[in-house]
C-alpha cells in the first residue's frame, strides 16, 4: 500500500486567479442520485471479483429509484422549528422525530415488495422475508437502530434493507430543504439529517475548484469540509493518505493519527462518474488492506455494515 503525505497534494495550476467560494451544502436530487449510483455499481461489476454482490446492490438501487414516484408526501419540519434548529447548530431533519409514519411505511413496503422479485442468495431472501413481515414494533426498533448506528450483528442483512428504505426517505426529505438554512453541526455530522459520511469527495465545480465535501451516507447531502482534516474528530494533526499500490489515485484512505480512524477521500475532479456509496463498495479491497493496520473504518455504508 502506498502512503501519501499532505505535502504531496498539488493544487490545480489552471485555477490560479480564480476565487473559490464553495457553497456550504448541496442537496440531493433523488432520481439522479439513485440512477447514477446503479450505473456506477454496474461499471464496477464488469471488472470486479465482487460482481454478484455489486449487481445485487445495483438491483436494490434500481428498486429505490423505481418506488419514488407516487410515494406519500414526507412531513417537513415547520419553519419556526427549523429556524430554531439552525440557531442552535442542529440538523434540519431531527432523527429523533423520525417515526414509521405513513410515508416511511409505504416506502419500506414498496421497496421490500419490489426487492422480492430480485435474484439473491437464500440467506438474503430469508432476511428480506423476515424484515418485510415483521411487526410494527420490530420495524420501529430497526429503523431506530439504523438511525442511531446501533446495529445488531445478528440482523445486519435486515438492517441493510431498512437502511435502503431510509435512504429513499431521507433523500426525499433532504431534497426539499433550503440549503441556505443549513449550518455546521459538528465534525463528521451531516447538517441535513445528522448522519455520518460515507466518504468525502474532491470536486471541480465553478466556484469550488478543488474543494472537498463530505457526503451523507443516508440522505446524500454534500457539505463543505476543508481538506487535510479528519472527518471524524476534526483535527488537522497526523493526517495521512493511503492507497492500493499501483492505483490511479482517485480513491484514498484519509487516516488520522489522533483518533486512529480513516474515511475514504474520492477525487471526483479526476473521475466525474464517482458515486461515494458505489465507489466505497467497489473499493472494498482498500478496506481489507486497511484492516491490517492500526486504523478503524469510521465511514458508514448501509451495504457494508460488516466493515
Amino acid at each position: 500500500m502506498a502512503r501519501v503525505t499532505p505535502s504531496e497534494i498539488k493544487a490545480d495550476p489552471t485555477a490560479i486567479g480564480e476565487v473559490s467560494e464553495p457553497p456550504f451544502a448541496v442537496l440531493p436530487k433523488p432520481d439522479a442520485i439513485f440512477a447514477a449510483r446503479a450505473k456506477r455499481l454496474r461499471t464496477y461489476a464488469q471488472v470486479s471479483p465482487m460482481k454478484p454482490y455489486l449487481e445485487f446492490v445495483a438491483a436494490v438501487t434500481d428498486a429505490q429509484l423505481t418506488i419514488i414516484p407516487g410515494l406519500p408526501i414526507v412531513a417537513m419540519r415547520d419553519a419556526d422549528d427549523a429556524a430554531q434548529a439552525a440557531t442552535f447548530g442542529l440538523p434540519q431533519i431531527d432523527r429523533a422525530r423520525i417515526t414509521v409514519d405513513d410515508a416511511l411505511t409505504t416506502t419500506l413496503d414498496r421497496l421490500f415488495d419490489n426487492l422480492s422479485s430480485i435474484d439473491m442468495p437464500v440467506p438474503a431472501a430469508e432476511a428480506l422475508e423476515r424484515v418485510a413481515h415483521c411487526d410494527i414494533t420490530q420495524r420501529e426498533r430497526m429503523v431506530r437502530d439504523v438511525l442511531d448506528n446501533a446495529l445488531s450483528l445478528d440482523e445486519l442483512a435486515e438492517h441493510s434493507y431498512i437502511a435502503a428504505g431510509l435512504q429513499v426517505h431521507l433523500v426525499r426529505l433532504a431534497s426539499q430543504l433550503d440549503a441556505t438554512t443549513l449550518v455546521p453541526v459538528g465534525d463528521g455530522v451531516c447538517p441535513s439529517c445528522g448522519g455520518a459520511p460515507v466518504a468525502s469527495v474532491i470536486v471541480e465545480w465553478v466556484n469550488a475548484h478543488g474543494s472537498r465535501f463530505c457526503v451523507c451516507s443516508l440522505c446524500a447531502t454534500l457539505w463543505y469540509y476543508v481538506r487535510v482534516r479528519c472527518c471524524s474528530c476534526g483535527t488537522t494533526k497526523g493526517i495521512g493518505y493511503q492507497e492500493i499500490e499501483g492505483g490511479n489515485g482517485t480513491i484514498k484512505a484519509e487516516t488520522c493519527d489522533e483518533c486512529r480512524t480513516y474515511v475514504k477521500v474520492m477525487y471526483q475532479n479526476k473521475d466525474l462518474t464517482i458515486d461515494p456509496v458505489a465507489d466505497d463498495i467497489g473499493t472494498l479491497a482498500l478496506d481489507m488492506l486497511m484492516s491490517k493496520g492500526p486504523y478503524r473504518r469510521a465511514a458508514f455504508n448501509p451495504f457494508l455494515l460488516s466493515y
